[in-house]
């Protein structure tokens, strides 16, 4: 026993190292400009930064500005409930989860990715082979309850015949998730990227991905506090609309965009490429075919009994920053 707890602690020491900061603030770089708003931007495994930091979209913003990471959304919502974080960028079901308890929270983009990017995850030589075979098991689930991988099991279990009741759910950090996972502590892992790419590519076999499940739709958030301010609300515009530029240099670049986010991230490149692929990264403002596709989810999420009361999307949406 004593073993596996020590293989479990230098595998989360290393993934902690191999990603910068996934389990605390990372205060990173304050952009020089004489404009005295400072923008917190919020992040989870160091993705939006590495896309930033590789398009060079950030150079010569007209404020301050610093990163904020974080491992999962649950963290990175409670830090931006606080009014410690300006942006937030979250699967479709976190920013519902985070809005069920956050009057104001908002929802100011959308990123386009793939439900590809996160699945159920078993070891190679698991006698599991597929969804059903879940059934009487633990499943744990990175990162809290209302994850986009609580919502991907639970859409696995029914395409299956399941009910949710007839597997055992626990909520995990996914760092610790991914030591747990390599050292053969976890059974199956429902997780998202970068967890999930890494994990595969050292080795885990997909049960079953969010293809079909998952939106594959992602937000960018900010609180109303910081929209009311008018220096912060352009600055916000501004961030956003490099954000997008950025994403549109990724599309365009994936070659290149893999390697600087390997190096970046310090994960392994075969992992990089496959995570920048199906990643969301494509930004745009808040359409009504968004609202209406994350609505199906909030109600979906509500009769399911995993959120805990019914998020009308429309009413958290600013569509255009340019308008007060």
């Amino acid at each position: 026993m004593s073993e596996s707890i020590s293989t479990s602690a230098r595998l989360r020491r290393r993934l902690l190292a191999a990603l910068p900061g996934l389990a605390a603030l990372g205060l990173v770089r304050l952009a020089k400009a004489a404009n005295p708003t400072t923008l917190v931007l919020g992040d989870q495994a160091g993705g939006t930064r590495a896309l930033a930091e590789a398009a060079k979209v950030l150079d010569g913003a007209p404020y301050a500005y610093r990163w904020a990471n974080f491992q999962g959304a649950a963290p990175l919502f409670e830090a931006q409930r606080a009014g410690a974080v300006d942006l937030a960028p979250a699967g479709d079901l976190p920013v519902l989860a985070a809005a069920a308890g956050d009057p104001q929270l908002r929802i100011v983009a959308t990123r386009v990715g793939s439900g590809a990017q996160l699945g159920i995850l078993v070891a190679q030589d698991s006698p599991l082979r597929r969804v059903a075979d879940l059934k009487g098991r633990t499943v744990h689930v990175s990162s809290a309850r209302g994850s986009i991988s609580q919502f991907q099991l639970y859409g696995a279990l029914a395409e299956a015949g399941l009910g949710r009741d007839d597997v055992t759910v626990r909520f995990i950090l996914p760092v610790d998730a991914f030591a747990a996972f390599a050292s053969g502590a976890i059974d199956a892992w429902a997780t998202f990227d970068p967890y999930y790419g890494i994990a595969v590519q050292r080795g885990a076999r997909i049960l079953r991905d969010g293809t079909g499940i998952n939106s594959g739709l992602g937000f960018i958030t900010a609180p109303a506090s910081a929209l009311a301010d008018p220096q912060k609300r352009v600055a916000i515009a501004d961030a956003l609309a490099r954000l997008q530029r950025a994403g549109d240099w990724a599309v365009a670049n994936p070659a290149a965009y893999a390697q600087i986010y390997a190096t970046l991230t310090r994960a392994p490149l075969d992992a990089a490429r496959h995570i920048t692929q199906r990643a969301a990264l494509r930004q745009h403002p808040v359409a009504a075919a968004d609202i209406d596709t994350l609505q199906k989810v909030a109600d979906r999420a509500y009769r399911e009994q995993i959120l805990p009361v019914r998020i009308d999307v429309g009413s958290i949406v600013v569509k255009d920053l340019a308008r007060g």
